[in-house]
């Protein structure tokens, strides 16, 4: 945990002007959507976004499949642009444009799909030193690796206690097993926030558990949490905001408690929803 502290205080040194005072909120919004629309083929997937997220927010976009979701990751990950209307913009800390690979050094990206095309018999340290790289896997242009990358990969997995990964070739990882490679990957850079897609899809439920106290304990530790997801029990309590997603259209953002009601959430989902709350997790059925 000491560690994890250290790597706060020094990616804020690195992000604040000299002198600054209150790094945090001095800082510009993390990811900033005005106005924003995003076409996916002939299908208007985003529709006049707006939204703000701070740097160190703990934040779910919570949706039902089709509702716009991956569109809005991939977007913040420049893979969808928006349409150019009066009045839109989308600024990730402050700026509208960026070399990607710099981008994705501000944002560790955590998706299911992540690794999937590295190459064979790539081990879980390859996997996540790939992360300096924003590659799939290792490549002979990424050689010779420098002593500080292969120390800083390291410390990642001992923090997220992966180690005993690192040497495993991932084809022979278990679900739960890639997953945290997938995490110490987008760590690997001491990123401002860490983006999740659908991060417990093929996990059972041990792995799943592992998944939340992994995630609770970064966000203790200050890594901002942009969780996007249709699974409720994904929202660990740490997250306090929740951003309801529709059809391409925010139709709910504020506190949890106001957010996770049982008659907004049907609206949203189309059925009807019980709704638990336990040791500050919830649960719908």
């Amino acid at each position: 945990m000491a560690a994890i502290r250290s790597l706060r205080s020094n990616r804020q040194r690195r992000l604040a002007p000299a002198g600054a005072t209150g790094i945090i909120g001095a800082m510009p919004p993390l990811i900033e959507f005005r106005r924003v629309s995003v076409m996916r083929g002939d299908i208007l997937a985003l529709q006049e976004i707006t939204l703000s997220i701070a740097v160190g927010e703990h934040v779910a976009v919570l949706g039902p499949n089709g509702s716009g979701k991956s569109s809005f990751i991939r977007t913040i990950t420049r893979e969808c642009y928006p349409l150019r209307n009066e009045g839109s913009s989308l600024t990730i800390m402050g700026r509208d444009r960026w070399n990607v690979f710099d981008l994705r050094r501000q944002l560790g990206i955590v998706t299911p799909a992540l690794l999937a095309r590295a190459p064979r018999g790539a081990t879980g340290l390859e996997a996540v030193l790939s992360g300096f790289f924003s590659s799939d896997g290792l490549w002979a242009g990424h050689q010779p690796l420098s002593a500080t990358m292969e120390a800083q990969a390291g410390a990642v997995l001992a923090r997220l206690q992966a180690s005993h990964l690192a040497g495993r070739p991932i084809e022979e990882l278990s679900s739960g097993e890639l997953r945290r490679i997938q995490v110490a990957r987008a760590l690997v850079h001491e990123p401002l926030a860490l983006l999740l897609d659908e991060p417990s899809t093929h996990l059972d439920l041990f792995a799943q558990a592992e998944l939340r106290r992994m995630l609770r304990s970064l966000a203790a530790a200050g890594t901002g949490i942009v969780l996007v997801t249709h699974h409720l029990a994904d929202i660990i309590p740490e997250i306090d905001r929740i951003v309801l997603l529709d059809r391409g259209r925010i139709v709910g953002d504020g506190p949890k408690e106001t957010m996770l009601q049982p008659e907004r959430l049907s609206a949203l989902f189309g059925v009807r929803v019980d709704l638990v709350e336990r040791s500050g997790f919830f649960h719908a059925w």
